[in-house]
């Protein structure tokens, strides 16, 4: 499948028409953002004030980052999406951090963190079958380059079904967890309590 042309066709419009704003990568709202947020950092919360290195796996323009400012959770940030204008608004916007943007993940290249928000929800045409697969094989691959743990969210497939849309991915959170338990690591989170039609799934090695 051709992600970059497929979101580029959808993303474009709107980063170019909202800039860095939520509406730029299509969040529903800032407040939003945050409780996904909220959640992911658990992976990490517990670190303390020591510096770690943390990947953003489909950075957009960088909203994790700013997010992290207001935490004061002190990082080496990289930020990592596939989409050029996506990289170039986070330049433009981060001018004053001492970030590194990422085209593209180096095989040998490792992280102690990365967190994946908001990445595996947008599926379009593609059938739920394909999608769970290119999931599956996404967060193996985060796997390999997170040093400590990941983190990533999903909509939920316990959503209420007349308000689910056939271009978005809805994951069985069971599944999810049953993959990464088995597969990555015997601690795992499955957090499904919190007032989104979503889940995040937190993986400590």
């Amino acid at each position: 499948m051709d992600l970059i042309k497929k979101y580029t066709d959808y993303y474009q419009p709107k980063i170019e028409r909202f800039g860095a704003t939520f509406k730029g990568v299509d969040w529903g709202s800032e407040e939003a953002q945050k409780i996904s947020f909220e959640q992911l950092i658990k992976l990490f919360e517990k670190e303390g004030s020591e510096k770690f290195s943390l990947l953003d796996y489909g950075c957009g323009y960088g909203a994790l980052l700013e997010y992290l400012k207001t935490k004061k959770i002190k990082v080496d940030y990289f930020g990592y999406d596939i989409l050029p204008l996506m990289l170039k608004t986070a330049k433009k916007k981060h001018t004053d951090s001492d970030a590194i943007w990422l085209s593209k993940l180096d095989k040998e290249q490792a992280f102690d963190y990365t967190i994946a928000s908001g990445v595996f929800t947008l599926k379009m045409e593609e059938s739920e079958k394909n999608w769970e697969e290119y999931v599956l094989n996404s967060i193996t691959q985060i796997n390999k380059i997170s040093k400590k743990g990941f983190a990533f969210n999903c909509l939920t497939s316990y959503s209420d079904k007349h308000l689910m849309k056939s271009y978005l991915y809805y994951s069985n959170p069971l599944k999810m967890f049953d993959f990464c338990k088995t597969n990555f690591s015997k601690q795992v989170a499955l957090l499904h309590d919190y007032q989104k039609y979503e889940f995040t799934i937190i993986v400590k090695k």
